[in-house]
């Protein structure tokens, strides 16, 4: 199992382990409305943030894998969070049951790209060391992120009711053949 968490560097970002200073951005990313709105099923506070926060560290420590910080390698400010993790969302054995990939931007980064670059490597990442089938959520209308999740390779298995309106559950059985 992976203990160190690596980082990965892309031309405009680095993915690397969550640090205790970026708490401050990590609660302005989850108390963001169009975040919590896809994420969380509305804006989160500092608290649950913090539990949030504690548990996208964690993740790495008991599976050897997780989500990454994404920080801007212009600024050195995380702009967001990407990777995997198991989420036990009862959504059925063909979803619980593998790595769920998520990627989290701050709203002002949406229309750059990163999500579709820090995916791209964690992706990359995962498919050398990890392997397996991995499974996605897209909200529904959330068109980039459903253009994200066709470019790397997933493809439909249901549509779900979760409370904040419909979701398409994405499976990936392999990499795509680029």
């Amino acid at each position: 199992m992976i203990r160190a968490i690596p980082n990965i560097n892309t031309s405009r970002l680095t993915l690397r382990a969550m640090r205790a200073e970026d708490f401050d951005r990590f609660a302005d990313l989850w108390a963001s409305p169009i975040v919590g709105r896809h994420a969380a099923g509305g804006p989160l506070s500092r608290s649950r943030a913090w539990g949030v926060f504690l548990r996208v560290a964690g993740h790495w420590h008991m599976t050897g894998f997780g989500e990454w910080a994404i920080e801007d390698r212009t600024t050195r400010q995380i702009i967001g969070q990407a990777g995997f993790r198991y989420s036990v969302s009862d959504l059925g054995a063909d979803f619980d049951a593998y790595p769920e990939a998520s990627v989290l931007l701050l709203p002002d980064m949406l229309d750059q790209r990163f999500g579709l670059e820090a995916m791209t490597a964690a992706h990359d990442w995962f498919d050398r060391v990890i392997t397996g089938p991995l499974v996605a959520r897209v909200r529904d209308g959330d068109g980039a992120g459903a253009a994200v999740a066709a470019r790397l390779g997933y493809a439909r298995l249901r549509v779900v009711e979760d409370g904040g309106g419909p979701v398409l559950l994405l499976r990936r059985n392999s990499p795509p053949v680029r």
